[in-house]
């Protein structure tokens, strides 16, 4: 059966990936660094640092402690999704097409929150998170690069674009699907971009240490 010129399976499938998008979306949007430093100070973190909601700014505001939380909680919004996806959505799920479109939604959200006016951060817990959803192991050896490199360098910035940059190489060497490893590619080349302001502080010689 068809309805105007499209079949209905096309139709549901397109019908199943906008649910699939939506609900990744509205996950990730959750704007967890936003939350916790509101309701422990009353601030604004979007006035504050760099105005990014992540767990690098959290830590300015709140701590160490924080840090690790809001990474934890970002890296969750990544997860849950990606493994409902996979788990519930069925169509073309032999590319794991679901779990690509959930993993794309939730990173979208975390940076343009529906609850911030479209802002927010910069994608690295939670595309980490995406990424270990969609191979633990290649996820694992990710998180431990950015922390690694993070530990260094001294600069969570730089962590963090060394490991997006590995994670479609990793995704390659672990034979997995081509979705997956467009996804980490994609994925690599946003997160870089939401770095932009970043890489122009490390030019110059001025980004924020981990560590004074």
């Amino acid at each position: 059966m068809t309805f105007y010129g499209l079949t209905i399976d096309f139709l549901a499938w397109i019908y199943m990936m906008g649910i699939v998008f939506i609900i990744a979306y509205l996950i990730g949007s959750i704007p967890t660094g936003f939350v916790l430093v509101k309701a422990k100070t009353g601030k604004d973190i979007r006035e504050i640092g760099s105005g990014s909601t992540g767990a690098t700014n959290v830590k300015r505001v709140l701590g160490t402690k924080y840090f690790f939380l809001v990474m934890i909680l970002d890296a969750l919004k990544g997860i849950v999704p990606v493994l409902l996806a996979a788990k519930f959505a069925t169509f073309r799920a032999e590319i794991g097409l679901p779990a690509i479109i959930a993993s794309i939604a939730v990173i979208i959200g975390h940076s343009k929150s529906l609850f911030l006016g479209f802002k927010g951060g910069k994608s690295v817990a939670t595309g980490v998170g995406t990424i270990i959803a969609l191979n633990w192991q290649v996820g694992l050896i990710v998180a431990v690069v950015w922390g690694a490199i993070t530990y260094i360098t001294n600069y969570v910035s730089v962590g963090s674009i060394v490991a997006v940059i590995l994670a479609p190489i990793l995704m390659f060497s672990f034979h997995m699907p081509y979705t997956y490893v467009l996804y980490c590619l994609a994925g690599a080349i946003y997160i870089i971009y939401l770095h932009r302001e970043n890489i122009k502080r490390l030019i110059k010689g001025e980004e924020n240490k981990v560590r004074k």
